[in-house]
């Protein structure tokens, strides 16, 4: 990897469905390297979804090496019992880059849906077309893996060009 590339992850978590993007940085071009969903059949108990996501989560690491990681914030779910499921899920998904060294970044859905489609109002298609039309994919797109590459897509928004230098709110 050159001292230009980034290759950054982003991650769509969830315990039946994580979807996972990876996009290349060289320069001003962007390349999607690998979006797929994590399917994950329900009749697996949770102990059982959470190790076979944690071997492709390990798999798609090793293979494509990110030097960055991005995932939604966490959302109040009005049930706790999927709230505390989904945060399995990340946990299994911020100890991964942890143990190597990749750092984590988090971004809100509207902040995301900022990033790629100019509005934070947005609806999921106007979402998944953006994210084609970026990467110069060919739509439509599988949700949970559109959702990964548009949480990479503003990781790297983010951190690059006007938007890096423009301050915080607070």
């Amino acid at each position: 990897m050159t001292q230009l590339e980034r290759v950054v992850i982003g991650f769509d978590t969830s315990l039946r469905s994580t979807g996972l993007g990876v996009v290349q940085v060289l320069g001003s071009v962007r390349k999607a390297l690998y979006y797929a969903p994590v399917r994950i059949p329900q009749r697996h108990p949770m102990s059982q979804a959470l190790q076979l996501l944690d071997a492709e989560v390990n798999r798609v690491l090793d293979l494509y090496q990110p030097t960055e990681a991005a995932l939604e914030t966490v959302f109040y779910a009005k049930n706790a019992r999927t709230a505390m499921i989904l945060c399995h899920a990340r946990g299994v998904v911020v100890m991964n880059c942890a143990k190597r060294g990749i750092p984590v970044y988090e971004y809100s859905p509207s902040e995301i849906k900022r990033a790629v489609t100019g509005t934070g109002a947005a609806e999921k298609e106007q979402v998944q077309a953006m994210v084609a039309r970026i990467l110069s994919l060919q739509p439509p797109l599988q949700n949970d893996a559109a959702d990964a590459l548009a949480m990479a897509i503003t990781h790297i928004h983010r951190t690059t060009g006007v938007l890096a230098l423009q301050p915080e709110t607070i």
